[in-house]
């Protein structure tokens, strides 16, 4: 057989075989560093000069064009090298179906070694520095092999679009992506839950309207200007805010605003509590739509140097309040009591779960623990209950949505008060259990 291997035209082909598994690897280590790589920092390479990286991120762009050449490239080297191998196997043991048994099992075990997991291996422990090196050769062969892919693909996304399936759809957004490594990273330990919080309130503050902040006008702090004096002194005190919204008869016909400063100026100067004039040091109360988004509001404040303003639906109707100091949580968490991670109003059990306040907004809630309780059609967990349910329920009923068990605890008039909530693996349930 050695006699056989060393005629001129067997080492040819044995030449071209391995020549053949190589051009195999390249295809293999190329397409898997190609798709690897990282998008920011070849981003960065590419702003500092190196001319690789705008071929690799112009490769990245035409991605349904970089894996068809590249998969084109790769079987036309392997059809070629097994028709070559079985040749050879000819040549040396005879055309014997023994012998193309042979072909096949030897070359099906050195691509799978030499063409597929080696050089893939290789390529994604570190897929930046090989896809800067493999970038420009890659590039020509898609330009060769184009009019071949094109054609390739046209048919592709037919078959595809006769079972319903549509390849311009893309489920992920760059903010997507960026929540989908934080998480990775938390997991990991390289990244605290603050962080990843706090990451996550930059990310959603541009989806955000007022009304999904504010705080609701059954929480607010609110005095009657024809109350005594001494009892809106004591009002705005024991509220402990800076800043009070006043009204006259009903709490929608809001006549200003009171600044804690202001009143004890006023108190200051004044003999007795008696003496100052409410409605003389009343600030204008700024009201501001519910749909207003966050983003707006926060540039409304600074450019206006306010801190408050009062929320008010379609209808004129008095809605909540906001505050700079809300909008701010939202990225970087409970400003008030920063050494406590935990919501106010959210108390956990050592059994799992927790018993929430029924305004607590749904955001918080999954911040705080972790969860991942829709919040698209209610802001807080009463509501979603409500919308889910669509009935006010009674205490003591249970309901089961989105992988949660939610038990009323506390109902007063119409609203829930408090509720128990804890993962569970029960199906949705549309009834009181």
């Amino acid at each position: 057989m050695m006699e056989q291997l060393a005629r001129p035209e067997n080492l040819i082909l044995l030449g071209v075989i391995v020549l053949l598994l190589v051009c195999s690897g390249f295809f293999s280590s190329s397409e898997t560093a190609l798709t690897a790589a990282s998008r920011v920092r070849m981003h960065a390479a590419e702003k500092e000069g190196d001319k690789r990286a705008s071929v690799v991120q112009r490769l990245m762009n035409m991605r349904e064009r970089l894996l068809g050449g590249i998969l084109l490239g790769n079987n036309l080297v392997n059809i070629l090298a097994s028709m070559l191998t079985a040749t050879l196997f000819g040549n040396l043991f005879g055309d014997s179906a023994l012998a193309l048994a042979g072909a096949t099992a030897f070359m099906t075990a050195l691509i799978l070694i030499f063409a597929e997991v080696l050089p893939k291996t290789y390529a994604i422990s570190q897929p930046d520095k090989l896809a800067l090196v493999v970038a420009r050769p890659i590039a020509l062969i898609v330009k060769v092999l184009a009019p071949i892919v094109i054609l390739v693909q046209i048919i592709v996304n037919f078959v595809l679009r006769v079972f319903g399936v549509d390849t311009n759809a893309s489920a992920w957004t760059a903010a997507d992506e960026i929540k989908g490594a934080v998480d990775l990273h938390l997991q990991e330990g390289g990244v605290a839950k603050r962080a990843r919080d706090q990451i996550y309130g930059v990310l959603e503050i541009g989806e955000l309207a007022v009304e999904e902040v504010m705080i609701h006008r059954s929480n607010m702090s609110m005095v009657d200007i024809d109350e005594p004096t001494e009892d809106i002194l004591k009002a705005v005190l024991a509220s402990g805010h800076s800043r009070v919204p006043v009204y006259s008869g009903d709490k929608d016909n809001v006549v200003g605003i009171v600044h804690v400063k202001d009143l004890l100026a006023a108190f200051a100067k004044a003999d007795s509590a008696s003496d100052i004039e409410i409605k003389k040091i009343l600030r204008d109360a700024w009201f501001v739509p519910e749909t207003t988004s966050v983003v707006k509001q926060l540039r409304a404040f600074q450019a206006k140097r306010e801190h408050f303003a009062l929320v008010v639906d379609e209808y004129g109707a008095l809605m909540g309040v906001v505050t700079l100091e809300d909008i701010l949580e939202e990225i970087v968490g409970d400003i008030q009591d920063e050494y406590d991670e935990e919501l106010d109003g959210v108390k956990r059990l050592k059994e799992g779960g927790a018993t929430v306040r029924g305004d607590i907004a749904i955001r918080d809630l999954n911040r705080a623990m972790d969860w991942k309780l829709p919040d698209d059609e209610a802001v807080t967990i009463a509501g979603l209950v409500i919308h889910e349910s669509q009935t006010i329920p009674e205490a003591g009923q249970t309901f089961a949505y989105h992988g949660y068990r939610f038990e009323i605890l506390s109902r007063e008039r119409n609203q829930i008060k408090r509720l128990r909530v804890r993962k569970t693996h029960e199906p949705d349930q549309r009834r009181a259990g």
